[in-house]
């Protein structure tokens, strides 16, 4: 089956936080407004997922579920990562979660005290550095080094130094990173995990971008690059693979017996619904989830380049690097020697469209940065880069 992405379904009065709730986060905000700043796609999910939510419908009961009576769950989760990544789960070490971030929270809780330090690798998904803060924890930045081309890497050295400090004892890896789109190579993951394993660090791999990747490009999960796993936890979820985040339905891989037990602990009971269950099984055991999988990417592909050519002809002072993995794109708009609060007026205000400002994934370097989420029609994203150029005229 072929699917049309360039589809334009509106989400307008379905609940949506994107569409709804984008005048409560910015008042100017009305209906001509583009939003590209939530990491959702505006892509119905895959039809066997529809299918099963419907039977899920159709039988009308909604009663407490548990993934735990249905052997199926825990094993179309090892069908998928076995078949798409070569990684052996064991289905006892699947632990549901209603999402990826409630489940890093739950961990940063169980394993750390008031005051400890969570080391981030800035710039990067800004709740992981809210939470933190939240929880009366310490964000503790290792800042990725970023070339002339927008291409960013590890700074091993800076990580050594953060993970030898015995205040801080647990780290966050974002796997594809978000927002600046690494899929990180088996040297760079299994150096990371040697560095944390060393130095008695918790190491939080987040592969929840995982099934997002451009052609070419082959994702590596942290349980199949590092052998000795005593000190990791995969987090893991249908959520950004199949538009499905209204569902909360995350997966986390928990290996070592002690890190599961006290993970637990802290964790208590989590019932999924009936809906995320059913989807979660669609998606990763229906060859057709598969294919509608395969299609959005080449689509995703195609909007990427899109992306990088416009800029490139009609804005080419900011500089972007296509992601390797992700649908985010992290734009550098300091050459146009503008003031942050003037970008974010021409963007915001003037072009009626929304990204996401770079402080919020980094609070120290991210000023004149903002990240657009590219998982739209490309009509849709042509509009809205018409609008941004148009208010940048003036910029050489």
């Amino acid at each position: 089956m072929n699917y049309n992405f360039d589809n334009i379904v509106n989400r307008y009065s379905t609940y949506c936080m994107k569409y709804d709730g984008l005048q409560a986060m910015y008042p100017n905000a009305d209906n001509a407004s583009i939003p590209l700043m939530v990491a959702d796609m505006d892509f119905q999910t895959a039809p066997p997922i529809l299918d099963a939510l419907h039977q899920t419908v159709d039988f009308g009961i909604f009663g407490y579920t548990s993934d735990k009576t249905e052997s199926k769950y825990a094993e179309a989760v090892c069908t998928w990562w076995k078949k798409r990544f070569d990684t052996q789960l064991n289905p006892d070490d699947i632990i549901y979660s209603n999402g990826t971030v409630e489940a890093i929270d739950c961990a940063i809780r169980a394993f750390t005290k008031t005051g400890d330090g969570v080391i981030v690798q800035r710039p990067v998904y800004g709740h992981f550095s809210e939470d933190i803060l939240a929880m009366n924890r310490k964000p503790v930045s290792n800042h990725l080094l970023c070339d002339e081309n927008g291409y960013y890497t590890i700074d091993f050295d800076d990580l050594e130094k953060k993970c030898a400090d015995p205040e801080n004892r647990v780290m966050i890896f974002c796997s594809p990173a978000n927002p600046v789109g690494r899929v990180w190579t088996q040297e760079e993951i299994q150096k990371v995990a040697d560095i944390t394993r060393r130095h008695h660090i918790l190491l939080i791999s987040d592969e929840v971008h995982c099934d997002i990747i451009r052609a070419g490009q082959h994702h590596l999960p942290i349980l199949k690059a590092v052998e000795d796993t005593s000190n990791i936890i995969m987090m893991t979820a249908i959520n950004k693979t199949f538009n499905l985040a209204g569902l909360q339905c995350s997966n986390i891989v928990i290996p070592d017996s002690f890190l599961k037990a006290r993970f637990l602990k802290a964790f208590g009971m989590h019932l999924p619904t009936p809906f995320a269950v059913s989807a979660c099984i669609a998606a990763y055991t229906d060859p057709e989830s598969e294919n509608w999988l395969n299609q959005l990417n080449a689509y995703l592909d195609d909007n990427l380049t899109f992306t990088k050519e416009y800029f490139a002809k009609h804005l080419p002072w900011i500089k972007l690097s296509v992601p390797e993995g992700t649908y985010c794109v992290w734009l550098d708009l300091r050459n146009s020697g503008l003031p942050d609060e003037e970008i974010h007026k021409r963007i915001y205000l003037d072009a009626n469209v929304f990204l996401q400002d770079g402080l919020v994934h980094d609070p120290e370097h991210g000023h004149c940065f903002q990240r657009i989420c590219v998982p739209c029609p490309r009509s849709v994203l042509k509009e809205a880069y018409q609008r941004i150029a148009n208010q940048f005229q003036d910029i050489q």
